[in-house]
């Protein structure tokens, strides 16, 4: 019963307006070869660093202000904006889906009933 509501209720989740946009944001993303290439030279400078804190070390300024660098290109980027603005479209659906799924459990369990199917 419940694994049957649940798969119901993502169902739904995948049909919405919310979701459909961060998917075509998602993948507007994985198409602008710029964009995936900043991302990557991004993720490969957080990498270095994090090798060089395991070591002990600390990272140069020279590799944070690549980082910035990046980061503001990246963000500078009419793709990356949209995907940031449906992925917090997303979270707010997301949350009220929660809050939701809260609220009928404490009603739920406040219920002497017991409800079968």
């Amino acid at each position: 019963m419940i694994e049957e509501k649940a798969k119901d209720l993502g169902r739904l989740i995948g049909q919405s307006p919310e979701y459909q946009a961060l998917k075509r944001a998602n993948e507007a993303m994985a198409e602008d070869t710029d964009a995936v290439a900043l991302l990557k030279q991004m993720e490969q400078l957080r990498l270095d660093a994090q090798r060089m804190i395991a070591r002990g070390e600390r990272p140069t300024a020279e590799m944070e202000q690549q980082l910035d660098d990046l980061l503001a290109r990246v963000q500078g980027q009419a793709v990356y904006q949209r995907l940031i603005v449906a992925q917090e479209n997303f979270d707010k659906t997301m949350g009220k889906v929660n809050d939701w799924i809260l609220d009928g459990i404490e009603k739920g369990a406040a219920s002497p009933i017991i409800m079968l199917g």
